[in-house]
């Protein structure tokens, strides 16, 4: 169990009642810290710390069912370890700060030490979003992330969502082997520059969420096997070890802990679980969701967000805002590059008729049969659930980074086309999603990327030759010799974007793509994410060639919360077809420039996508810039 706690309305901390908690801070009296550890693979637990320059040793006290506890006159600051069986020293598996990484001692830290400066804020309704998906490291810190935090806003923005911050081993990791939950990684900066990017967010109108893990613990630096054997089963394994054994009280309590963690006392504002098929509990989902809601406060607005290959879209209906639509991508990415290596298999066949299903019901897998899955049926029904329950991206941290050489879509479709299923991502009444730097039309690439040596070194190598041999890249020996090492600085130094102050002589063509991103954001955000609540499908059509053929073409029609209907075409064929079924309405936008001209002679251009909206639209003065996007990579 564990409580919040303030000492006023501007700070805020999250008891826990395992860690190292302050229960006397100073001022007029010693500093007094608790200590509790499940060990129940241990006889004897005692902590090691040094504070205010001197050492000290607890011997920990078992408290039943594997725990040991143990207070210390030590306080914010103090550096300690716990030693097992008088052998190995570990850092404390919720440790909240190790300042000499994922071996090193971990540190008591006063969370009531940072004065928020916002503590009014209260977040933003769920239909507002419009998430940027970042990597802190990449971008160089808290500090240098908070300071993109304006430009973000004027983008039209409305969250930002971290990657996983806890801690790893070494400077650098694409953020998925993390090892201790709790802890923000050093690299990055203190708990308390965090806050402050937090805060400074909360103050421009963003929200913020972050990426936790819960599925799986990083190759080093996971010590729980060695005095908490039980947190693991022995009976099921994963591509990363031993399963994780949610059917355990004490397991199940460390992760819930953890998320109410995240969202109280760093106030974020949601989270995005990773991989939840990998975790196989629904009902520990579902649990999760149930404690996240009642330690809420009324009014306030905190969103959970899943990663599920299952697409299970019954959790979607009761406990869960939204999942990420891994349909809706792979569907996009097949009509945009034409690849149906790997999991794109599934999708080969028919995209335009797959994407269709995607903008009318959610998912493309309902229960049917996966070509990926030897046939078995993936999926639950999804059409009864909003748009908004569904998170579409055309890019992420998964799609690029797990690419051999992690290629951008801007380097492997033509640009018009790219910009057309752009303007669908960014006007559909599903939840909008963009990765760092994409607004730029970015073609810098996204690499996997970690700081492990030796033998890890290279079974990390080996493990995602064998994860992705079913892309060519990673098997054809010729391609795979040029796969950038992992472990390099360099491959790091290729994935981190430019600092501002860097000469950038595309800037016109950045500039080009950022006004067409603006422009589309402005449109949603006036014109679509008001009316969005109560919004469901009113049906989609496939278009034809003139000799009859599929094209890869639609149109999309949405009524609208308040009764209006948003209605889009998209063509992300090169060719002009037929089009008679000019909606109603007014053009609210159009890539490329002037596509209505075409349309009211029955024509739709090649790679356009065109939205109109029913009603009133005069409350929002169009301007001729909002209306036309400007040229993005030389195309419009």
């Amino acid at each position: 169990m564990s409580d919040d706690k303030t000492d006023s309305h501007d700070r805020r901390a999250h008891r826990l009642t395992f860690g190292a908690e302050l229960i006397r801070a100073g001022a007029n009296e010693a500093s007094r810290t608790q200590f509790r550890l499940w060990a129940p693979s241990c006889a004897a637990v005692r902590v090691e710390y040094e504070y205010d320059g001197k050492a000290g040793v607890v011997d920990m006290t078992p408290a039943g069912d594997g725990w040991f506890e143990g207070q210390a006159e030590c306080g914010a600051g103090t550096l300690y370890r716990y030693r097992l069986d008088g052998d190995l020293a570990v850092p404390d598996p919720a440790s909240r700060f190790q300042p000499d990484d994922v071996h090193g001692p971990s540190e008591v830290v006063d969370p009531l030490a940072y004065r928020w400066r916002h503590p009014e804020w209260r977040g933003r309704p769920w239909e507002q979003m419009v998430i940027y998906e970042l990597h802190v490291g990449a971008l160089g810190g808290y500090a240098n992330v908070a300071r993109r935090l304006p430009h973000l806003a004027q983008l039209g923005v409305t969250a930002i969502e971290l990657m996983p911050l806890n801690d790893f081993s070494g400077l650098r990791n694409w953020g998925y082997d993390g090892v201790l939950p709790f802890a923000p990684d050093s690299a990055y900066g203190h708990p308390e520059d965090l806050k402050a990017l937090i805060d400074q967010a909360h103050e421009l109108g963003l929200a913020v969420l972050i990426d936790v893990v819960y599925n799986h613990f990083g190759a080093d630096g996971n010590y729980l096997a060695q005095y908490a054997k039980a947190f693991f089963r022995d009976d099921v394994t994963t591509p990363w070890g031993p399963a994780i054994d949610f059917r355990r009280t004490e397991v199940r309590e460390f992760f819930i802990q953890n998320a109410l963690y995240w969202l109280h006392e760093y106030r974020f504002d949601g989270l995005r679980l990773d991989a939840v098929h990998a975790i196989g509990d629904d009902g520990w989902l579902r649990e999760l969701s149930d404690r996240v809601r009642a330690s809420t406060e009324r009014g306030r607005h905190i969103h959970l967000v899943l990663e599920n290959e299952h697409n299970t879209a019954s959790l979607l209906q009761t406990h869960f805002d939204a999942q990420w639509n891994d349909d809706a991508h792979n569907t996009l990415h097949v009509l945009l590059t034409g690849e149906h290596e790997g999991y794109y298999r599934a999708y080969a066949e028919r995209p335009i008729a797959k994407l269709a299903r995607v903008l009318s019901e959610g998912f493309v897998y309902q229960g049917d049969p996966s070509p990926i899955h030897d046939g078995a049926p993936r999926g639950e029904p999804s059409a009864a659930l909003r748009p908004t329950a569904f998170v579409m991206f055309l890019q992420n941290h998964d799609q690029i980074g797990n690419r051999a050489f992690g290629e951008r879509l801007r380097t492997l479709c033509a640009p018009q086309a790219l910009l057309a299923a752009t303007a669908l991502l960014l006007l559909s009444p599903q939840i909008p999603m963009l990765f760092m730097e994409e607004e730029f039309g970015s073609t810098q690439p996204f690499l996997y990327f970690t700081d492990y040596a030796g033998e890890l070194s290279e079974a990390v190598r080996e493990g995602r030759r064998r994860e992705f041999a079913k892309f060519s890249a990673f098997t054809d020996p010729e391609r795979r010799a040029r796969i950038p090492d992992p472990n390099a600085v360099q491959t790091f130094a290729l994935s981190s974007p430019p600092t501002e102050e860097e000469p950038n002589a595309a800037r016109g063509e950045r500039d080009a793509w950022l006004h067409f991103y603006r422009s589309a954001l402005t449109v949603r955000a006036k014109l679509i994410a008001p009316r969005l609540k109560g919004t469901r499908s009113d049906g989609v059509s496939l278009l034809r060639t003139e000799v009859g053929h599929d094209a890869n073409a639609l149109l999309a029609r949405w009524r609208l919360g308040d009764g209006e209907t948003l209605t889009i075409a998209l063509n992300l064929s090169s060719d002009t077809l037929p089009f008679d079924q000019r909606p109603d309405g007014r053009v609210i936008f159009e890539t490329p420039p002037r596509a209505r001209d075409s349309i009211e002679l029955y024509h739709l251009p090649g790679y356009s996508c065109v939205a109109w909206l029913t009603g009133d639209v005069n409350a929002f003065a169009l301007s001729h810039d909002a209306r036309t996007p400007a040229s993005g990579g030389g195309t419009a």
